[in-house]
């Protein structure tokens, strides 16, 4: 049988010692390893965090950049609108001012009497021919009646001569041209349901009409953008 021997002092001091030693060196490597553990988390959170941020500044930056390019082409395009606005602006008025100007000249057109007893008989015969009737009336200012009546005349004779047939044209005096008419004359058929507006005023603006895509043209040159012409 075999016998157990008791330690002596020294031996228990000596085992745990060693034991002692063992549990601190198990503690020293525990601690090592959080301690890697803890600084590979950390560096990992760090980069991630460094990460996130550095991609947050990048597209704050990117929509900062695309919003100043925005803003930009918002201004370029509204100030070139301006700019065509204020241009179109000036061409119009200029057109305006060339046109406001012919009418004011229209009233020369009356002064030389002879010339607008023709001029006169021109524009009755016009109507004469459109309507085609028997008795017209024509409308005219009242300082024009006497002119009128010897244009009257003319007209009536050329145009039995050109037709063969006989027209009797009288003047509508119930019915002037209103004060501040250029001159002219309105012819009235089919018992006063149809009239002809041969006045001064309407064939400038019949002229201002049909001649101001060439006017344009003349003073401002061919628009590049204008695909169809009439």
């Amino acid at each position: 049988m075999s016998q157990v021997h008791a330690l002596s002092d020294d031996q228990v001091g000596q085992e745990l010692r060693k034991m002692t030693a063992f549990i601190k060196q198990e503690a020293l490597e525990k601690a090592r390893e959080i301690e890697i553990k803890a600084n590979e988390e950390f560096s990992i959170e760090k980069s991630k965090l460094v990460r996130q941020e550095t991609d947050a500044i990048d597209a704050a930056h990117a929509k900062k950049l695309k919003q100043a390019a925005m803003s930009q082409q918002i201004t370029r395009s509204t100030v070139a609108n301006k700019t065509r606005l204020k241009v179109l602006a000036a061409r119009q008025q200029l057109l305006d001012d060339i046109f406001e100007a012919a009418s004011k000249r229209l009233v020369e057109g009356t002064k030389d009497k002879a010339k607008y007893k023709v001029i006169l008989k021109n524009l009755l015969l016009e109507g004469l021919y459109a309507l085609s009737e028997s008795n017209i009336q024509v409308r005219a200012r009242k300082e024009d009646y006497d002119v009128v009546k010897d244009a009257i005349k003319d007209a009536e004779e050329e145009y039995k001569k050109s037709t063969g047939k006989e027209t009797k044209v009288t003047i509508d005096e119930e019915n002037p041209l209103p004060e501040g008419s250029s001159g002219g004359l309105v012819i009235v058929g089919g018992q006063g349901k149809i009239d002809i507006n041969n006045t001064f005023d309407e064939r400038l603006l019949l002229l201002q009409s049909a001649a101001l895509p060439a006017v344009r043209e003349t003073l401002f040159g061919k628009n590049p953008r204008r695909k169809f012409y009439d």
